[in-house]
């Protein structure tokens, strides 16, 4: 969906909310060639005002889960509340990128300990499913993106469940009735996904795919022997059951009960091992965020399994140079950024890992001092080549939504099936999809990542957020496989650096660098690929091209942004222009 490329030709219809003093840092807004909205190289890039309001907010990927996140805060839900009700909403609004089959991180504000507190929602892998059978079924040393191989437990339910548990104010069955309603009464299809059902079940017809099953996936999405198209209205009886289920019954539900049960019997019949025992096993992590300072900002992300330190080690190199002096959308600022993704992704591949099988340098890799030694390899006029992880001492399609209360509350959350929607694979009469995450693992002897039963894969899912003079300031989040943490430094960077509002932040055009090593094993590919989105000047493309990038197509592929942002008193919330979502405040 290239809907960046398809906006740029239209005229300027959306007024840019500037604050005075945002106005003043931006010079781009002083120009005298610009008004507020234009869509010029180098200017503003806002295709609509940010919202505001003084009770509280949220941000989805789809307009009907944004009302649904709105309406749990008016009844007295709190944001977490909210947060659940969104995302079981956005589980039937936007199958192809997230729902109950799938794992759920969130990081969030406590009010009342006044700190950013994390949950690991990851699953692990089954216990029968042995690293034996796992390479006998690898293709070019790589685990296959569907089917019953790449099933890991879902542990989304649970998340919520935790959630809810320590920071819900309204009754659990409130909080998934908006989705159970959704469901039952059906809703019409949003553009983007009807756009990736179709491709779902494009992919799940190849053979190559390797889906033991999916019949289910056609009764359900393509009935008619094509998946519904933009505007038609979608039910899914079957999903509102299961979450009816799941409302009355509570997590056990899932994990112990008829749903348990249900996947189990699905797995004996089309073979697989997923069992009741790996799902009764399933718990979720509470965590304590990392955190590294940006220019004053306090910048968290969770720690391994997820890529979180990632978006903290990029940050951490480029607060070495000054990115302001260098100018926004500058050739010199994204060279320097892209260096920076490039030394950050190589320990990503190196070292990240469920830390219960592997020992991750988490204080090491984020500290300043070891930044300062990876800026030192960055020069201004030429590419590094090859690209090497540190030397440690001896001693993962997505869907993010965040939400605001009255109290203070602000969640990060962010949800995933993983790649294409899933593994493919529908349980018999529940309504959704398992997801594919463990094909993330690695299967090469000594890799901190490789494939053990019980383990929980690498996480590319990815919540952020930030505190400012000890309040918290901003939840948002990037979807998008390698391109959350590349995205999130850029939000942070324009907000930051080049002094961009909340909404301008996020449609301001972006990069995405391919081709540096994976968790998986897969190694760098020379220098890689530089994806810019339309709107970066050409003569910034230019000066990349004379650096030595090679520049890719604009593809589509710069994730899906969503925010809110804490003034003083009230609450501004911005939505991505590049899909279907909506922000909303009161």
């Amino acid at each position: 969906m290239r809907r960046r490329t398809f906006l740029a030709m239209l005229p300027a219809v959306a007024a840019v909310h500037a604050h005075a003093q945002m106005r003043a840092l931006n010079p781009n807004r002083n120009r005298p060639d610009v008004r507020s909205g234009d869509r010029v190289d180098g200017a503003t890039f806002a295709t609509r005002s940010t919202v505001w309001g003084v009770h509280g907010a949220a941000a989805t990927s789809h307009p009907l889960a944004t009302l649904a996140a709105i309406d749990i805060l008016r009844a007295g839900g709190s944001a977490v509340d909210a947060a659940i009700a969104a995302n079981a909403c956005l589980g039937f609004l936007e199958p192809t990128a997230n729902g109950i089959g799938g794992d759920c991180f969130a990081m969030l504000w406590d009010p009342q300990e006044r700190k950013v507190v994390g949950i690991n929602g990851s699953g692990r892998s089954p216990a029968a499913l042995t690293l034996e059978t796992v390479r006998s079924r690898a293709r070019n040393g790589v685990i296959p993106i569907g089917g019953a191989i790449s099933v890991s437990v879902p542990g989304t339910v649970a998340a919520w469940w935790d959630l809810h548990t320590r920071y819900g104010k309204l009754p659990w069955k409130s909080v998934l009735a908006p989705a159970i309603a959704y469901a039952t009464e059906g809703a019409p299809v949003a553009q983007t996904v009807a756009y990736y059902l179709d491709i779902s079940l494009q992919r799940f017809m190849d053979p190559e795919r390797g889906v033991e099953e999916t019949e289910n996936f056609r009764k359900i999405w393509a009935p008619e022997g094509r998946t519904p198209r933009e505007g038609e209205v979608f039910r899914n009886p079957a999903l509102a059951r299961t979450l009816t289920l799941i409302a009355e019954q509570g997590r056990d539900a899932f994990y112990k009960g008829e749903i348990a049960e249900t996947i189990e019997r699905y797995f004996k019949r089309i073979g697989g091992w997923m069992t009741k025992d790996d799902l009764a096993a399933h718990t979720s992590e509470w965590t304590q965020p990392i955190v590294t300072d940006y220019r004053g900002v306090q910048v968290y992300g969770l720690a391994p399994n997820t890529q979180g330190l990632t978006t903290l080690q990029m940050l951490n190199i480029l607060e070495q140079f000054d990115l302001k002096e260098m100018g926004f959308q500058s050739a010199a600022c994204i060279h320097h950024a892209v260096e920076a993704k490039r030394l950050a992704f190589e320990d990503r591949a190196r070292y990240f890992a469920d830390p219960q099988f592997a020992q991750t340098p988490v204080a090491w890799l984020n500290s300043k001092e070891y930044a300062r030694e990876r800026a030192k390899l960055i020069r201004p006029d030429r590419i590094l080549t090859p690209v090497h992880p540190g030397e440690a001492p001896s001693h993962g399609d997505t869907t993010y939504l965040c939400t605001a209360d009255a109290n203070g509350m602000m969640v990060s959350l962010i949800q995933s099936n993983y790649s294409g929607m899933g593994s493919g694979l529908m349980p018999d009469g529940l309504g959704f999809m398992l997801q594919n995450r463990g094909v993330l693992f690695a299967l090469e002897d000594g890799h901190p990542n490789i494939y053990a039963p019980r383990k929980r894969p690498f996480h590319t899912i990815i919540p952020g957020f930030a505190v400012k003079d000890g309040e918290p300031w901003l939840a948002f989040g990037v979807m998008g496989g390698d391109m959350q943490p590349q995205g999130q430094v850029q939000v942070i960077t324009n907000m930051v650096d080049f002094g961009l509002a909340l909404q301008e932040a996020g449609d301001a055009p972006r990069w995405h660098h391919e081709g540096s090593s994976e968790p998986t094993g897969e190694r760098q590919k020379g220098v890689g690929l530089l994806r810019l989105e339309t709107g970066v000047p050409l003569a910034t493309q230019r000066k990349l091209a004379r650096l030595g990038w090679k520049l890719g197509e604009s593809d589509g592929g710069f994730g899906r942004y969503q925010a809110v942002e804490r003034w003083p008193g009230r609450y501004a919330a911005a939505a991505d222009m590049r899909a279907d979502g909506a922000a909303l405040a009161y």
